[in-house]
């Protein structure tokens, strides 16, 4: 009988481009996801697995999810499944319910290599999907809660949980040691500014990584200030240093071959009498200075200072800066795909299949900085802050701009990642970014899912051999 039913509920799933039957009364729910996909997707339907786990799951205490799919689509299910339970809330029925509600999940391996499931890929999916809930936690918690000084906590805390101290320069020391980008933009704030890194330097490793989030815990505008309608949801400007906590911690727990350093630009974009205003001319830790034309451009301030460190303290290889930088991305790449610039045309490619195994979808923007770049001239400093034409490409503008900091003639491979859509689904945070970086450095990992959806092929690992290993020139792209 419970085959009977079981056959013919599959029978009436037409998915367009899903579709869901209850059965058993609604305690349980079989869906499916798309048939096919297109090319700009992921094949693991990521999206469409988050909808349909918030819109179908029954209710209940203690629940569980069965997921089949096949191995390589693995690491996206169960990322996408993080997302449709967020920790967050302040909700008052929550803090008095007595039972803690539960869920369970499975996975159901089809396909090619549908062996069973690994313990150390149960961890791995176990240490990634922590890290992208814990990442939607800090953007979804408010400013009055999530300043700067508790974002050094979570710092903190992380640190304390991988055996690492983290490095923190705070307030007026920033002013002291040249942040003029990252004391710039917080000076007016109750919570000081911080820059803060953890760093990762594992014996044998050949090169070093930095990833640079930007961390504004909230962003009125400065006195170029916001609206009405546009302030409301500033709380999630922190989502790329969120994204390269929960990131940096992940990876670290499946072991981490290369050097990794985790920057994290932390202020408040407040107003006050000690407001940075529009004329002003700061001075940046590259040495180069900026007429501010716009406070509400601040997001670039802090990361120009945060890859410019990366480059000249830390002698990074490879920057990548992770932020929620303009609206304009939006429009560009949409709500589901992240915008990447890069000085490097394979990691471009890189970025976008990354983001297509791992479900943090990503679509290249324009990268031409002897055309775009001097948008930012002006006549009293090295540049403005903020572009003079708002219609000439202004998500390419403003990544260009923090490159600028490091040279765009910089040997090294510089990403710029823009995730100021994709960082929120309507009101509640995504964690977005952390799936991305653990996939596009997955090679520079020793876990095996974490290879297995890397962009970087096992066949050629293969044909280099060893000796790759003993190289400063290899690159995980």
């Amino acid at each position: 009988m419970k085959d009977l039913l079981w056959q013919a509920a599959l029978s009436t799933l037409n998915p367009n481009p899903t579709d869901s039957c209850p059965l058993y009364l609604n305690y349980a729910t079989v869906a499916a996801l798309p048939s096919r996909v297109s090319r700009h997707n992921s094949p693991s339907a990521a999206h469409f697995v988050t909808r349909l786990v918030r819109t179908c799951l029954p209710p209940g205490t203690h629940r569980c999810i069965l997921m089949v799919c096949e191995r390589s689509d693995a690491f996206a299910s169960a990322c996408a499944l993080a997302r449709a339970f967020p920790l967050f809330t302040h909700r008052s029925g929550a803090a008095r319910r007595a039972d803690k509600k539960t869920v369970t999940v499975e996975f159901f391996l089809v396909g090619q290599d549908n062996g069973p499931v690994e313990v150390s890929t149960l961890q791995c999916l176990a240490n990634a999907t922590e890290g992208v809930r814990l990442a939607a936690r800090i953007v979804d918690t408010p400013c009055n809660e999530m300043n700067t000084d508790t974002f050094l906590e979570e710092i903190k805390k992380v640190g304390k949980d991988l055996g690492i101290t983290p490095t923190i320069i705070r307030d007026e020391e920033l002013k002291m040691r040249g942040f003029g980008g990252i004391y710039g933009v917080g000076k007016a704030a109750l919570h000081p500014p911080a820059l803060a890194v953890l760093s990762h330097t594992p014996e044998g490793a050949t090169q070093t990584i930095a990833w640079v989030g930007k961390g504004i815990v909230y962003d009125t505008g400065g006195l170029s200030i916001k609206g009405k309608t546009t302030m409301p949801g500033m709380k999630r400007d922190c989502g790329g240093a969120a994204a390269v906590l929960g990131a940096f911690r992940a990876a670290i727990k499946q072991g981490f071959k290369d050097n990794l350093h985790a920057v994290f630009c932390l202020a408040e974009n407040s107003v006050g009498p000690n407001s940075t205003r529009p004329d002003d001319i700061h001075l940046l830790y590259s040495g180069k200075t900026v007429e501010i034309n716009n406070t509400d451009a601040e997001g670039r301030l802090v990361l120009a200072d945060g890859v410019s460190y990366a480059c000249k303290d830390l002698g990074a290889d490879i920057i990548l800066d992770v932020a929620t930088l303009t609206g304009a991305q939006g429009i560009a790449t949409g709500k589901y795909h992240a915008a990447v610039l890069t000085n490097s045309a394979e990691w471009e490619a890189a970025c976008v299949k990354a983001g297509r195994r791992c479900g943090d979808l990503v679509h290249p923007l324009v990268y031409c900085p002897e055309l775009h770049f001097s948008e930012f001239t002006s006549a009293v400093a090295d540049m403005k802050n903020s572009v003079a034409d708002r219609d000439n490409s202004p998500s390419s503008c403003a990544g260009l701009f923090i490159a600028s900091h490091i040279g765009f003639d910089w040997p090294g491979v510089w990403v710029h990642l823009d995730i100021a859509a994709p960082v929120h689904a309507g009101e509640r945070a995504t964690g977005f970014g952390v799936a991305l970086l653990l996939a596009l450095f997955g090679r520079a990992s020793e876990d095996p899912l974490l290879n297995l959806v890397s962009p970087l092929g096992c066949d050629v690992d293969a044909q280099e051999g060893d000796m790759e290993r003993d190289s400063k020139r290899r690159r995980l792209v």
